[in-house]
């Protein structure tokens, strides 16, 4: 198998997603809500995750699943968290760009990702799950 063929095609489309999220995560910095640009950021993680996977880039390919998870959290919240919340968003995805650019340099994708990035993209992902995210709406009888 001519694995350098397939690392320029996951260069090519991984810059591609990457450029993507960044357009979306601007737009969520101006618009929390915007449905369109959660969902592209969740979609862009999950086929980097699918694509780092297949060539064998585990660092890559954990720090994607968990950027995805994260943002699976925002998706059922309806919206993304302003501040820290974003910059959490934003530091992931300069984790994922430093880390395809490693591939690009090096040929090959770092074994981890950074510790202290993952530890943190799970945190959050792990508060939404148990509920600290307040629910979008609840109706009630009266």
């Amino acid at each position: 198998m001519d694995l350098a063929k397939y690392r320029n095609l996951f260069l090519e489309e991984a810059t591609e997603h990457l450029a993507e999220m960044a357009r979306a995560l601007l737009e969520l910095e101006k618009e929390p809500a915007r449905g369109e640009a959660i969902d592209l950021v969740f979609r862009m993680a999950h086929s980097i995750k699918g694509m780092a996977g297949t060539l064998g880039y585990d660092g890559i390919t954990e720090l994607a699943h968990r950027l995805e998870d994260h943002m699976g959290g925002y998706r059922a919240a309806g919206r993304v968290a302003p501040g820290e919340g974003l910059g959490l968003l934003f530091r992931g995805l300069e984790g994922l760009e430093r880390m395809v650019e490693a591939v690009r340099e090096n040929g090959e994708a770092p074994a981890t990702a950074p510790a202290d990035l993952l530890a943190a993209l799970g945190a959050g992902a792990a508060a939404r799950a148990e509920g600290a995210t307040p629910p979008k709406k609840v109706l009630r009888r009266p």
